[in-house]
Formats: C-alpha cells, sequence, structure tokens
C-alpha cells in the first residue's frame, strides 16, 4: 500500500522537471549544434543552393544563419537568454518545414536535408522551450536570484 501512495504521489507531480529541463536543452542544443556543424562542413556545397536574404549574398546569408545557429544552441547549452535564444531556431525549423513540405520526398543537397517531419520535431521541443523556460539549472535562474539577492531593500521611496 506504501508503495502504490509514493508511486501515485511520483505521477502526480514529484518529479525532477528542473533535470528535465536542463536534459531537454542539452540534448536539443547538441543536435543542433550537430545540425549546424554538419551545414558548415558542407558550406560550399550549400551556399550556391541558399537563396540570398536581406540583401546578403548566398554565402553572405548562410553564414550569418550559421552564426545564429550556433549562438542559439550555445545559449540554449548554458540556458542564458533561453526563451530568447530559442526563438531565432524555431523560426529557422519552420523554414526547414516548408522546404521539406513543398518538396517531395527527402530534400537532398540543399541546406535542409531532412526527411518530412523531422523539423516539426525541433519545432515542438523549441515551443516547449518558449512556454516553459530554461529551469533552475540554468545561467538564466542564476543570474535572476542575484539580481534578486542584489537589490537593496532599503529604498526610500519618492513622494509624488
Amino acid at each position: 500500500m506504501e508503495f502504490l501512495k509514493k508511486l501515485f504521489l511520483y505521477c502526480t507531480g514529484y518529479t525532477y522537471s528542473n533535470l528535465s529541463r536542463l536534459f531537454l536543452r542539452l540534448f536539443t542544443g547538441v543536435l543542433f549544434l550537430q545540425l549546424c556543424t554538419r551545414q558548415i562542413m558542407h558550406f560550399t556545397e550549400l551556399a550556391p543552393t541558399f537563396e540570398g536574404v536581406l540583401g546578403f549574398s548566398p554565402e553572405g546569408s548562410l553564414t550569418l544563419l550559421l552564426v545564429i545557429e550556433l549562438l542559439s544552441a550555445a545559449c540554449i547549452i548554458l540556458g542564458l537568454l533561453t526563451r530568447l535564444a530559442v526563438i531565432a531556431p524555431l523560426l529557422i525549423m519552420v523554414m526547414a518545414e516548408r522546404v521539406v513540405a513543398t518538396s517531395q520526398g527527402i530534400v537532398g543537397n540543399q541546406l535542409f536535408n531532412f526527411e518530412p517531419g523531422y523539423p516539426l520535431m525541433f519545432i515542438g521541443i523549441f515551443i516547449y522551450m518558449l512556454l516553459a523556460g530554461p529551469g533552475k539549472i540554468s545561467l538564466d535562474y542564476i543570474i535572476s536570484a542575484h539580481i534578486i539577492d542584489s537589490k537593496d531593500d532599503n529604498e526610500v521611496l519618492d513622494n509624488a
């Protein structure tokens, strides 16, 4: 009977949610970093097939995209400005899903070499991170705790 009580308590909320968020951040960040590394290794093959964005050349646009991906992956892994860092990869994966959905089958020799549905997995994870935040095992939490602790509690309110 005691075992069932503990099992129900565990299943209803006594879980390791911060540890779970850390694992999801690390897992997704490393996967996204691996994706970016693969794109860097095949830069010369990808650049001619990539469309220029914002008036940049294809090479400049691809370089900008890769820098954004690297910074976003690093911020996600560290838990630094996580909710902000998730927005760019979310938009990139929406663009990748559009490319995959408009082509038939597996997209080859393009920037997004995915099977259909693969970008949707990233989109779901990034939306979860955007809503749930990084958790307590992150630089965001450490910095916010430091800011809260360093507030001067003896501030005098101005009489206006």
